[in-house]
């Protein structure tokens, strides 16, 4: 992922594997240059080229570190941004990845879920917003299933940030329209990764599609959201779970 003048640019958060990672190798394989963000330093197993030095090592819980780094990813972009995709996110588990409820979640917890999983999102956005502009450009935010229903594996923290992320989008689509940007979210259900909870097999019986979706499939939603081809779309959050919704 060389730089080049005509080459459109997006930056991810949350790259290191699952959804983020992904998502990267389809913009990869678009031939945009991918600016990664994520609380590891680059691997270099991770099979896109230029990676290393297109990557910010960046832990979005510290919310002065996210401020911080804005200058870093203006320094790597230069005055255009097309793509902004807020995919970083936490769950925290308990003892024996137990689901951590409302009665027993500390406050510094939830703390930790609402700077990743939202704050950083505005931060990030507001931050770049004159390069999104100038570029005409889109914002995508990972939301979840978990945001419209009681999960049984992620806990209040994730959902509530996600739910109000979701409502984030409608405000940012709103504020940022003007500007000529459009943002959207994308709210996966039970996707395949290694980072599944046991029992996942008992939710994939009751999916209308009867099956986990892949890691790709979601890929390809977010470069679709980041595209000519949705042009018009802005303000929209797209389940992606097989109609484990309906």
């Amino acid at each position: 992922m060389e730089k080049d003048s005509d080459q459109k640019i997006v930056v991810l958060t949350g790259a290191s594997r699952g959804i983020g990672h992904a998502t990267v190798k389809k913009f990869a394989s678009e031939n945009w240059r991918v600016i990664t963000c994520s609380r590891q330093a680059f691997d270099d197993r991770c099979p896109w080229p230029g990676g290393e030095m297109n990557h910010i090592q960046l832990d979005l819980s510290n919310p002065n570190q996210t401020i911080e780094a804005i200058e870093e990813i203006k320094s790597k972009i230069g005055p255009n941004l097309h793509a902004l995709v807020n995919n970083a996110g936490i769950s925290p588990k308990g003892k024996n990845g137990l689901r951590l409820n409302t009665l027993n979640t500390d406050l510094k917890t939830w703390g930790q879920v609402f700077h990743v999983n939202f704050f950083a999102s505005v931060v990030l956005a507001r931050g770049l917003q004159k390069e999104l502009a100038s570029a005409k450009g889109a914002i995508v935010n990972i939301t979840s299933i978990a945001g419209s229903k009681v999960h049984p594996f992620a806990g209040p923290a994730y959902a509530t940030s996600k739910a109000a992320l979701a409502a984030l989008t409608r405000e940012m689509a709103a504020d940022f329209g003007p500007l000529k940007v459009r943002v959207n979210a994308i709210a996966p259900g039970e996707v395949e990764t290694d980072i599944l909870s046991e029992g996942t097999d008992q939710i994939v019986k009751k999916i209308p599609l009867r099956r986990l979706g892949l890691p790709e499939e979601v890929a390809n939603t977010i470069y679709f959201l980041c595209s000519n081809e949705s042009s018009y779309i802005s303000g929209a959050e797209l389940h992606i779970n097989g109609g484990q919704h309906v």
